[in-house]
């Protein structure tokens, strides 16, 4: 089955971004689904590309835009809940949705972004939920080719991970630091949007779930002392007891903009780590974190000389 036609769920997003372009370059025509085009105004320069405002949680408004897809990706999570949008919403009763909807369709490639150590068991919501979206697809595994990908955090230009401590370096003299001994295996954005085109016409692929991680382990303590390495400032480090890991989560869910959960502190009860190497299936190298992030962190380079001029010129 040859693709053509590919309809992107969370396309304007951090990786969606990276997905879209790397389907635009390979000649797919894409059709990304947002609920505000002005959130993916910067995919519309992209030749191949076309954006759709879409609400993708109304059933009849999502059926009628899959309409001649060929294969559908979803990229679409949530790192915290709000009194609108719940990890049971989006994480589960979607993926069910749109599983449904695709095999009503005939739509027959579904590729669907699930969480390192998702598992119905799982110790926080989160997880919980993108363990009973991928049960709800591949339910269907018999009318719908599935592939499933579960990533450990993923990092690169625009991410909400690295920056964000990052920012906590550049403007705290201390960083206190919940679950300093938690373990993850970041893996670049470029690295998962490669394992996803690879993975769209590849028939061994189907019906199969990969872990998609970098090539080192780090324990959070070791991830922010590489941000202060990076930028060349150094702070002390206070890792944070499990209560007092709950109790500051919980002072940050009553900021206006939430930074973290005591949802994302469950989470880091089990290491977010692979247990085998990126698959070969995809072809591609796993990049490391210290070779991506001076590019956008330090921002000396091409690129970082041209956002800052943007930036400056409020554009």
């Amino acid at each position: 089955m040859q693709l053509k036609e590919i309809c992107v769920l969370g396309g304007s997003g951090f990786v969606g971004s990276a997905v879209v372009a790397k389907l635009d370059a390979a000649g797919y025509a894409v059709t990304v689904l947002t609920r505000r085009k002005e959130s993916a105004k910067h995919l519309t320069l992209l030749p191949n590309v076309q954006v759709e405002e879409c609400n993708v949680l109304d059933y009849h408004a999502l059926s009628s835009a899959l309409r001649g897809a060929d294969a559908v990706i979803n990229l679409i999570g949530i790192l915290h809940q709000s009194h609108r949008l719940s990890f049971n919403s989006m994480h589960h009763q979607l993926p069910a949705q749109l599983a449904k909807i695709c095999a009503d369709l005939g739509v027959k490639r579904l590729l669907h972004m699930s969480s390192l150590r998702a598992h119905k068991n799982a110790p926080s919501q989160y997880l919980c939920s993108k363990a009973a979206g991928e049960a709800a697809i591949l339910a269907l595994h018999n009318r719908l080719n599935v592939t499933i990908f579960r990533p450990s955090i993923i990092f690169g230009r625009g991410d909400r991970f690295i920056n964000l401590f990052a920012t906590l370096v550049k403007r705290l003299p201390v960083v206190l630091l919940a679950k300093p001994n938690a373990k993850f295996q970041p893996i670049w954005v470029e690295d998962v949007a490669s394992c996803f085109v690879s993975s769209l016409e590849n028939i061994d692929t189907y019906g199969q779930i990969y872990e998609l991680a970098g090539p080192k382990v780090y324990t959070f303590r070791e991830l922010v002392q590489t941000v202060m390495n990076t930028l060349g400032k150094q702070r002390p480090i206070i890792g944070l007891s499990d209560s007092l890991s709950y109790a500051q989560a919980f002072m940050m869910e009553l900021l206006p903009i939430k930074l973290m959960s005591r949802d994302n502190v469950r989470s880091m009860e089990v290491d977010s780590v692979s247990t085998y190497p990126l698959p070969e299936v995809f072809g591609v190298v796993a990049t490391t974190l210290e070779a991506v992030i001076p590019e956008y962190l330090v921002d000396q380079t091409p690129r970082g000389a041209y956002d800052r001029f943007r930036s400056s010129a409020a554009r």
